[in-house]
């Protein structure tokens, strides 16, 4: 079938959002087709110059391409005006402010649905609505905290620690992207908006799945932290194992995987030993489990028991390095990973989407853009502002 349009073509989305959460949510958006037009105050989103100072930073790039850069000050009521201008154009708006901003600006869901009751208001919280935190701020750590992520993270013996990616902004971005779809879906047969709210802590808590099942099944007796083995210790072998030049991540789910790395270990007695022969007693003998495992890895290179495992179906990976991650497939034109090239020629990077589908002309990659890029298109484009009425709303810090 002949690919002839994106799946989001034609949709026109505000973008208010800020850091992680909300711009991953619209870069999703814009892979596939919309028209995001990011809104920024007069320094930008936080993100684009943090750490580095006046360098726009990497973080920035690789969340922002194939968006349009808009700055607009929406303290001043002009500013506001004008928002609710492109609102009535436009079909979704995203943001994840601080609990209340909108409110305070004067731009809460009520006041957009007077411009246009097709808009999508969607939001991304740190907490439920009903929770006794729905006030507070949220970033990714404070989630992870208070979520039970931190808490079963590392080793028994040692402090609680973070999740090295940023779980909770991203899974809220992902989420808060799935809740708009739906309600662009639900606006088909509606022909209504509505405010679409995605909690970080809400997003997270089913990555919890395993330490959870773990505690219940338990009666609560489980270790929080359980180190590289399986979360809920339901499966063993399950951790990271040295080799003799790195490390290799090997599991066995099945009893099948579990006799086919016996097999390659040679160790045929405890393919046959009933003390093995079932999930929960391999489990219940885990130290020496991984023992074993560890005697057989470490007399191989980790590119061999790696090859092994995989032609014997054994679920493995060897356990990368970021500089390794840079330099290998992830990193190309049509990876995830993409490099682009600005007008002057200075290559960045961008994300590429995990999502593909077979009828949906992919878009090309582009850089971030710079602040404020894109203003005086966007106003004359959609609200056929002169090259006067430009001039006095940026001498008079409106634009």
């Amino acid at each position: 079938m002949a690919v002839t349009a994106r799946a989001l073509e034609g949709l026109v989305v505000l973008d208010l959002s800020q850091v992680y959460n909300g711009p991953y949510c619209t870069l999703l958006m814009a892979q596939l087709g919309a028209e995001i037009v990011k809104i920024e105050p007069f320094t930008g989103e936080p993100v684009r110059w943090r750490v580095v100072g006046e360098q726009q930073t990497a973080a920035f790039g690789l969340l922002n391409g194939n968006k349009q850069s808009l700055r607009l000050n929406l303290k001043d009521q002009r500013g506001k005006d004008l928002f609710l201008r492109l609102v009535a154009a436009a079909d979704v708006v995203v943001e994840n402010f601080a609990p209340g901003t909108l409110q305070r600006l004067g731009l809460g869901y009520e006041v957009l649905a007077e411009s246009n009751d097709r808009i999508i208001l969607a939001s991304g919280r740190g907490y439920g609505a009903q929770t006794p935190q729905a006030n507070q701020r949220a970033m990714d750590l404070t989630i992870q905290a208070v979520s039970g992520v931190m808490a079963s993270t590392g080793y028994p013996d040692q402090p609680p620690m973070k999740a090295g990616a940023a779980l909770a902004d991203f899974f809220g971005g992902t989420h808060l992207f799935g809740g708009i779809m739906a309600a662009l879906y639900q606006r088909t047969t509606t022909g209504r908006g509505q405010h679409v709210e995605v909690a970080m802590q809400d997003a997270v808590i089913p990555s919890l799945t395993s330490n959870i099942a773990g505690y219940l099944d338990s009666g609560g007796t489980l270790p929080e932290r359980t180190g590289n083995r399986h979360g809920g210790l339901a499966v063993a072998p399950y951790n990271v194992y040295p080799a003799a030049d790195g490390w290799v991540a090997i599991l066995c789910m099945t009893n099948g995987h579990w006799q086919s790395l016996c097999a390659l270990m040679d160790r045929h007695d405890l393919a046959a030993d009933p003390a093995f022969a079932s999930p929960a007693a391999r489990v219940a003998r885990i130290d020496k489990l991984d023992d074993i495992v560890t005697g057989w890895a470490e007399t191989l290179a980790r590119d061999e028991v790696v090859a092994k495992l995989q032609q014997a179906g054994v679920p493995c990976a060897p356990v990368l390095a970021l500089s390794d991650v840079m330099s290998g497939p992830l990193v190309g034109p049509e990876s995830m990973i993409r490099p682009v090239k600005d007008a002057h020629g200075a290559e960045s990077y961008v994300f590429g989407s995990p999502l593909h589908l077979t009828d949906s002309e992919p878009v090309p990659s582009t850089t971030a853009p710079a602040l404020g890029e894109h203003t005086d298109d966007v106003l004359t484009r959609t609200l056929g502002l002169t090259g006067a009425e430009l001039a006095t709303l940026r001498a008079e810090n409106v634009i």
